[in-house]
């Protein structure tokens, strides 16, 4: 097997959707790895996203928040963390909207507190780490959201972050943190920005999830407005593969961005997702006042991804779309 660029590798949110099937990849990649999986099990994640590797003597879970910067500091001493994958997030635009406190409690102020740990057990001072930890990185895990809306084209890494939503500012602002930590601190950082991820594991209250549940179920599908709202989507073992790349391989102070490949308007992905329905009744649309800040359409350019690692989605959507009706 390959070799993993870290030996304890720190994955916070590892209970949720993308962290566990992350985990569950890597696992399986790398033999020599020791993952540390650190979750606050919020309604989000899930212990029984990870019981296919639960058992696995290279995997630890431990129970705590990436806000308390008293247990990170004694996760980082205690099984000498030299890298840190950071999924933990409050991810629902819907909920940011309701309760934007706790979005940056945890996306801005838990990121905030991972770096300053990271800093603080790696590096004797600026640009200058311990000899133990001179291969140790932070791969902050981000959205496409933070870009905000285009009408046409797609953006590149280089364009500025324009968020609409309390969720996606969070996010914008988590990444500035960690720009940040790397420009002035010399922490040694890369950023990925996904676009929308499906697969196993998906919590209910996404679109894909919810879609699929309100055609089993026979009630109406709820949908934003007219349903001509477009998103990208991603096959999150696409996105696995994309990080691993990434973390492993990219310089220091880099951001890419993930892209599915897959641009559909709302309507369109309902369509497509009822028709691989072989036991259906008639499909309900409920649609409903349009939520405030709604970006209209996202695009994310990954020529740059591809130009430099040879990574592209390679996942058929209809196929998983197929594989994830099965399995909820």
């Amino acid at each position: 097997m390959s070799t993993f660029r870290c030996k304890n590798l720190l994955v916070t949110g590892g209970a949720g959707f993308i962290g566990s099937n992350f985990i569950d990849y890597v696992l399986s990649k790398y033999d020599s790895l020791k993952i540390y999986n650190l979750d606050l099990l919020t309604y989000a994640g899930e212990l029984n996203n990870t019981k296919s590797f639960s058992e696995n003597s290279r995997y630890k879970f431990i129970h705590g928040d990436i806000c308390d910067e008293i247990l990170l500091d004694k996760i980082f001493k205690s099984y000498k963390i030299d890298g840190v994958i950071n999924f933990a997030a409050e991810s629902h635009v819907d909920n940011s909207i309701k309760n934007p406190k706790i979005f940056i409690e945890t996306n801005v102020m838990g990121t905030f507190n991972l770096l300053k740990v990271s800093y603080e057990n790696w590096m004797i001072s600026n640009f200058n780490y311990f000899s133990d930890f001179k291969y140790a990185r932070f791969h902050q895990i981000s959205t496409d959201e933070v870009y905000g809306s285009i009408q046409k084209g797609s953006f590149s890494e280089v364009d500025p972050c324009n968020p609409n939503s309390p969720y996606s500012a969070s996010k914008a602002s988590a990444d500035m943190l960690v720009r940040s930590f790397s420009k002035t601190y010399g922490l040694n950082t890369v950023i990925s920005r996904c676009s929308n991820n499906f697969g196993p594991k998906q919590h209910k209250e996404k679109f894909i999830p919810m879609i699929i549940d309100s055609i089993k179920r026979n009630i109406p599908i709820k949908v934003y407005g007219d349903g001509n709202n477009i998103r990208d989507w991603l096959y999150v073992i696409d996105h696995c593969k994309a990080i691993d790349l990434i973390y492993n391989q990219a310089k220091n102070s880099s951001i890419y961005n993930i892209g599915g490949k897959n641009e559909l308007t709302n309507l369109e992905l309902i369509d497509l997702i009822f028709s691989l329905f072989e036991d259906k009744q008639k499909k309900y649309i409920n649609f409903v006042s349009d939520r405030f800040g709604h970006d209209k359409r996202y695009s994310v350019d990954i020529s740059k991804i591809k130009k430099e690692f040879n990574w592209e989605p390679t996942n058929d959507i209809k196929k998983t779309l197929k594989e994830t009706i099965i399995n909820i």
